[in-house]
């Protein structure tokens, strides 16, 4: 499989192109394209991370496939012979780093789920014994399991990070209603991809979940689900609460940025191949281990 920087179909209209995904606008339909894009710090790379857009690709296919009977979604096929016919000259492009998407109208939010405490989740704690309004008992340690899994909802940001906010400011945003169905529907979706990643020998530690609206008034979900993008996976058997963790995501590639002389502003730093090869490792394990359930 080449690898893909950053897509050129001419004859589709790019409708937006995000830190990883490029979106094309069809008729009826969105075109989702997972490049190998991979940004660090709100920072794009120009170093692309060879393999890793149909890694993440194909493991949001499958949680959308495998979370059907808990909300419905916006997935309709990630086989290029059954996408308009604009689309199937580029079907080499496509090919397992792509999928049609039903049309919605985006939430303004993220919905974060956390069974673990840290992250900015751990130094909210560290300072007032809460992550997003949520009161805590003293004493926990970093990377420690909560006593339950909580909902701590964010803003959604063009530019710069996104703002963790209280779940009273989220209703303010998106209604009473929808706010408390989005909550419901998270935990309920973290649950369930805990016990089955729990299978695989993984914790997930947290993740976030986007939802949309359709035009009929349905709340679906959308975007990336449970990918080593969008949540923190631990290694099970080296899990230990207070210490580093074995982690799946990016973390060599933000060891390796704070350790040279880079401002976190454009232009980026090249990648070495050690550190690409490091990362697509990473991805590439996480991805065998989540399919790996299905044998179990």
């Amino acid at each position: 499989m080449k690898t893909v920087y950053k897509t050129n179909f001419p004859d589709l209209k790019l409708l937006h192109r995000g830190k990883v995904r490029d979106i094309y606008e069809l008729d009826d339909y969105l075109l989702f394209v997972a490049t190998d894009r991979v940004s660090a710090f709100d920072v794009i790379m120009d170093t692309p991370i060879g393999g890793k857009g149909a890694i993440l690709s194909k493991i949001s296919t499958f949680w959308f496939t495998k979370t059907e009977h808990i909300i419905s979604n916006h997935f309709v096929t990630d086989n290029p012979d059954e996408y308009p016919e604009e689309c199937r000259k580029y079907k080499e492009d496509l090919l397992e780093r792509s999928m049609l998407v039903k049309k919605c109208k985006p939430l303004p939010i993220e919905a974060v789920v956390r069974g673990y405490i840290a992250g900015s989740g751990w130094k909210e704690y560290t300072n007032s014994r809460t992550i997003c309004g949520s009161k805590l008992p003293d004493g926990l340690r970093e990377f420690e399991q909560l006593p339950e899994p909580i909902f701590t909802p964010a803003t959604k940001e063009e530019e710069g990070h996104d703002e963790n906010i209280s779940f009273d400011k989220m209703a303010e945003i998106v209604g009473p209603d929808i706010a408390q169905k989005v909550r419901s529907i998270s935990l309920e979706l973290y649950r369930f991809g805990s016990q089955y990643l729990d299978k695989c020998g993984l914790i997930l530690a947290d993740t976030k979940f986007e939802f949309g609206i359709t035009e009929s008034g349905e709340l679906i979900l959308i975007d990336e689900v449970m990918t080593p993008d969008s949540s923190r996976f631990w290694l099970k058997d080296k899990y230990a609460p207070g210490k580093s963790q074995y982690n799946f995501d990016k973390q060599a590639l933000r060891d390796y940025l704070e350790s040279i002389t880079w401002n976190k502003q454009y232009p980026p730093p090249h990648l070495p191949d050690d550190i690409v090869k490091i990362t697509i490792e990473k991805y590439n394990e996480a991805y065998n281990r989540i399919l790996s359930g299905e044998k179990i």
